[in-house]
């Protein structure tokens, strides 16, 4: 028989068989014999993974029916268990002969040679394996293989359904319910317990098979010429006009969309009855199993490509929008994601977000600072969202970097008595609120916050925070679908203001390229961009930005005091750039007869290495200076704050780091300047102990962190600290680490950490 019309008949007996009234066993074993004759096999099996790691045996044409439900094996046991644990078809002329094959004399499988089995998948999880043997030996066509994926994709949609749940043995599960806990790195404390949404869903076809196919031929054309227009219009935008090497990938990117043979084998499995969106769905799953055998990183992003264009195709297809969805949750949820921006995690409805499952993502990943100042719990775990399907049960341990997913009841319970008991820690920490922030031996420490967007604001005064340390101004930026105007910019500065109702507040200056990409702003293509042009650079270069935002800084601080700080800074040229613009816009407004604020404070970030050369120069230049550790880290450890690999690799708790910030600290004393420290080192009680031994007395943090910094704040005795930590740090052949030097004071001492 050719593919197509071998295909077009297996599919025809299929979905008479799922469209009789039968029980789950009667219509499995209609379907299994309905491809046995299609295909002329002699034998056609159906063996569905259980949540023990058995694929048993639950239908079959061919074998002993007494096997059915009896005969087991073990992931990676014989031919089937092989392809379970592959996730790869096997064609093979005699089973008997192959070294991997396993005997089950109960299924009286003697006298067949000829194998073919293909796995049974969803979303790249295994669900079992469906198998076809004959007397001959002899390996099967090609095109008899496509026509059993075929097969499997429409029995793995059964399987999913939970229709064969009832089959299972007492005692036993199938795979797709199975609980799973899997373990990565801590990236915001909390536990958050909901549902799952994940951050691009599955498109789910729902309807595999085509009533006309001439009709489903004409939706494809219109769905794929759809799909080519909107890319061509991608391509073809100004901004990405040019040379260069993004050019090369949207334009190879072009070229799959185009591509007629990706385009023909969807319409063969049309013609042969399937609907369009399960035709692609189809192509797409075989275009991924071919390429992920690749070790070519080249071939693998390739593989990227097509399975975004068979997205875009089957959202176009079954009528969903193309774009993210903005979520409508009204119960607790999980978002689960690949990777995912600042600005996308704020699409979603942050009164019932609880928590962030991300594969890709470190502690000072922009989405992961924004979840944090959100309160959520967040946990960077890789291969997490294969295993996630939409409305599972989800557990996130932000304390411990781990993910439950479908947990026991068990599990729930003893997390719900840890979500009791953090509560009432976070009643302890609340009572804290009001109460002075002074160590034991009196000195003063202001805990600042890290804030960037209105819903931040109410933590002000929740937390008891002395401030705002750092105001991200590019936060109103990245949400916006247009560049705000100056009115826009200086309604929102007032609000932060006004919100603070005097205590104090430090605006930074737009900080965006790098990881934090304007829609709206033209940007260049970067093969670094953490190292590229970015934050003061930009806005040097483009100074109509920088001066409407220091304007709307100006006009909405009237009455205030105005604290500016600017990221990035290199040289300390470009703080005499910056502030000669600053000057300017001063002067305008004095000459146009407009008020200024109360007072004007110019300070800067250090989070560039070559500044720790320039400190008595920038002191000079400035009224105070603010140490954004995690960019400053980065730097010097030559490491990529958002490269998973590398977030443990270098501990911020390193002499050569605390000495470099002491070093600032001892700078800013002899010229009289005022510092503080902000970023993620400063948030968790430990490092914030040794910050505060060094020398800062002012550091800022997001608002969930200060109630625990305060505790350890008021615990500590801070000359003897001072004392242990600089010994320490001097030491050229220390016999311990920081954090168990850190460690072991707090226990002595009766520190809370």
């Amino acid at each position: 028989m050719s593919q197509k019309t071998g295909a077009r008949v297996l599919l025809k007996h299929l979905r008479e068989a799922m469209a009789e009234p039968l029980g789950p066993q009667e219509r499995l074993d209609k379907i299994v014999q309905q491809i046995a004759v299609a295909m002329a096999a002699e034998v056609c099996s159906v063996y569905v993974l259980r949540t023990d790691e058995v694929l048993e045996l639950f239908a079959t044409h061919g074998l002993k029916a007494d096997a059915v439900h009896q005969s087991q094996l073990k992931v990676g046991q014989g031919l089937v268990g092989k392809i379970a644990s592959r996730g790869k078809p096997m064609n093979v002329a005699d089973a008997q002969k192959h070294p991997a094959f396993a005997y089950l004399p109960e299924t009286g499988e003697d006298a067949y040679h000829a194998f073919l089995g293909v796995p049974m998948t969803r979303a790249g999880r295994a669900l079992g394996v469906l198998v076809v043997q004959r007397e001959a030996t002899e390996r099967y066509p090609q095109d008899e293989v496509e026509a059993l994926e075929t097969a499997a994709m429409v029995i793995s949609d059964l399987v999913a359904s939970g229709d064969l749940k009832g089959l299972v043995q007492q005692g036993t599960e199938l795979e797709l319910s199975r609980p799973i806990s899997l373990t990565g790195v801590k990236l915001s404390a909390g536990i958050g317990i909901g549902r799952v949404v994940l951050h691009e869903p599955r498109v789910v076809v729902e309807q595999l098979f085509n009533d006309n196919a001439e009709r489903e031929l004409e939706r494809f054309a219109a769905a794929i010429q759809s799909v080519r227009e909107a890319i061509d219009k991608m391509v073809d935008r100004d901004d990405m006009a040019g040379d260069g090497e993004h050019v090369d990938v949207l334009e190879t990117y072009r070229m799959f969309a185009h591509d007629q043979g990706w385009a023909r084998r969807i319409e063969e499995g049309i013609s042969a009855g399937l609907t369009a969106e399960a035709s692609t769905e189809k192509v797409a799953q075989e275009n991924r199993a071919r390429m992920s055998r690749s070790t070519d990183p080249y071939l693998r992003e390739r593989m990227n490509d097509f399975d975004d264009l068979a997205r875009r195709l089957m959202k176009r297809l079954v009528g969903a929008p193309s774009s993210l969805m903005s979520a409508d949750e009204t119960a607790p949820f999980v978002v689960i994601a690949q990777t995912m921006t600042a600005a996308e995690l704020l699409d979603y409805n942050s009164d019932h977000l609880v928590g962030l499952v991300i594969e890709e993502g470190t502690a000072t990943s922009h989405v992961v600072i924004v979840a944090r100042a959100l309160g959520i719990a967040v946990a960077q775990v890789s291969d997490v969202v294969p295993r996630s399907e939409n409305d599972d049960h989800v557990i996130v341990d932000g304390d411990e970097g781990s993910v439950h997913l479908r947990p026991v009841e068990d599990l729930r319970n003893a997390y719900s008595e840890r979500m009791d008991f953090a509560v009432k820690r976070a009643a302890r920490f609340d009572a804290l609120r009001d109460m002075p922030s002074v160590t034991k031996d009196g000195v003063e420490i202001d805990l600042l916050l890290n804030a960037g967007l209105t819903m931040d604001l109410p933590q002000l005064r929740a937390s008891g925070a002395a401030g705002i340390g750092l105001f991200r101004t590019e936060l109103q930026f990245m949400i916006s679908s247009a560049l705000p105007k100056l009115g826009e910019q200086a309604t929102f500065y007032r609000s932060v203001l006004e919100a603070a109702d005097g205590k104090p507040v430090t605006f930074r200056t737009l900080d965006v390229g790098g990881d934090k990409v304007l829609p709206y702003l033209r940007n260049i293509k970067e093969d670094n961009p953490a190292l590229g042009w970015r934050a003061i650079r930009l806005a040097i270069d483009r100074p109509g930005l920088l001066r409407v935002q220091l304007r709307a800084l100006l006009k909405a601080a009237i009455g205030h005091t105005l604290r500016i700080k600017l990221p990035m800074i290199t040289t300390v040229g470009e703080i005499d750039q910056v502030r000669a613009i600053l000057d300017r816009e001063i002067a305008a407004q004095g000459r146009f007869g407009h008020e200024l604020p109360n007072k004007i404070l110019f300070g800067t970030m250090i989070e560039v290495p070559s500044m720790l050369f320039q400190l008595d120069e920038l002191m000079t230049r400035v009224d105070f200076v603010s140490v954004g550790s995690n960019d400053l880290f980065q730097f010097m450890t030559a490491s990529d704050r958002t490269n998973a690999a590398m977030a443990n690799r270098y501990p911020p708790l390193s002499r050569p780091f605390l000495r470099a910030l002491r070093e600032i600290v001892r700078a800013a004393e002899r010229h009289g300047v005022s510092f503080h420290l902000c970023g993620e080192l400063a948030g968790e009680p430990l490092p914030a102990m040794a910050l505060l031994a060094i020398g800062y007395r002012a550091i800022s943090m997001p608002g969930n962190s200060i109630g625990r910094v305060k505790e350890m704040v008021r615990a500590v005795e801070l000359s003897k600290l001072t004392a242990t930590m600089n010994d320490a740090l001097d030491d050229l052949e220390p016999a311990q680490t920081l954090r168990e030097l850190l460690r072991d004071f707090a226990d002595q001492h009766g520190v809370p950490v």
